[in-house]
C-alpha cells in the first residue's frame, strides 16, 4: 500500500483527486490531469488488493455526490427564505424521490 499511495491513506488521496476535479478555480488541464490520477490510482489499489469499493458507491449518487450532503443541501432549500417557490418544489420533489422527507 505504502509504493502505491506513498504512505498516505488511500481515501485521502482519492478525496484530493475528487477535490480538484470538482473544484471550479482549476483549468480543464488540471482536473484531466486528476482524473488520469484518480483511474491509476483505483488501478493501483485494485492490483495491490486493497478494496476500494467502500469508497466510492454507496454513500454516493451518479454524480459522485455523497447521498447525505446531497439531500440535506435540499432540506435547507425548502426553508431558506431566500429561495423561489419553483426550487423549492423542485427540492421537495427529490426528497419525496429518495423518501427523505
Amino acid at each position: 500500500m505504502s509504493d502505491v499511495t506513498n504512505g498516505k491513506n488511500p481515501n485521502n488521496v482519492r478525496g484530493g483527486y475528487k477535490a480538484a476535479m470538482n473544484n471550479p478555480n482549476n483549468s480543464e488541464d488540471i482536473k484531466d490531469q486528476a482524473r488520469k490520477d484518480l483511474e491509476s490510482l483505483d488501478n493501483d489499489l485494485e492490483e495491490a488488493g486493497i478494496d476500494t469499493s467502500g469508497t466510492k458507491g454507496s454513500s454516493e449518487n451518479a454524480d459522485g455526490k455523497n447521498m447525505g450532503n446531497f439531500l440535506g443541501g435540499h432540506k435547507a432549500n425548502l426553508k431558506n427564505p431566500n429561495t423561489s417557490d419553483e426550487a423549492k418544489e423542485h427540492s421537495e420533489q427529490i426528497l419525496k424521490e429518495h423518501d427523505a422527507m
